[in-house]
């Protein structure tokens, strides 16, 4: 049996840990760099993208100050953001379930950077739209009025 958008916005609950999180943008050559921020932080959540223009790392704030010396290539988001996870083992084949939350969130205007995992959808708000887009995401899923 397949997963609906419905069934799975109506069973996951939203997590987040409650840290602040920074971006940083940096030289397309510099993968080792990320790679060995992520393995030094060595706790979620932290991720890397690399793309033929760049490399996107996220990580905690305030590990931004710990590496300080190793980033000075590095753009760093002035923006923090917090993390919101879709507690929900997701089907890979599953249609719909992002426009809905983007939606959403969209319609409260709050702008969002996602992130997905094999199974499992990350979204990150700006520090100072978390709670409303927690309220947001809590109103779509039917569990506010």
């Amino acid at each position: 049996m397949s997963q609906s958008v419905d069934d799975v916005l109506r069973s996951a609950s939203l997590y987040s840990d409650g840290q602040r999180y920074r971006i940083l943008k940096l030289p397309p050559n510099a993968i080792t760099l990320a790679a060995g921020l992520v393995a030094e932080i060595g706790q979620p959540f932290c991720a890397f993208i690399v793309d033929k223009d760049e490399v996107s790392v996220i990580i905690p704030a305030g590990a931004v100050a710990a590496f300080d010396t190793r980033l000075r290539a590095a753009s760093v988001s002035a923006e923090t953001y917090r993390l919101i996870t879709l507690e929900a083992v997701l089907d890979p084949v599953l249609v719909g379930l992002l426009a809905r939350i983007t939606d959403a969130l969209a319609t409260a205007g709050i702008p969002i950077l996602t992130f997905a995992a094999y199974s499992r959808d990350h979204i990150f708000v700006p520090q100072d739209d978390f709670d409303k887009a927690i309220l947001a995401l809590q109103t779509l899923q039917g569990q506010r009025a």
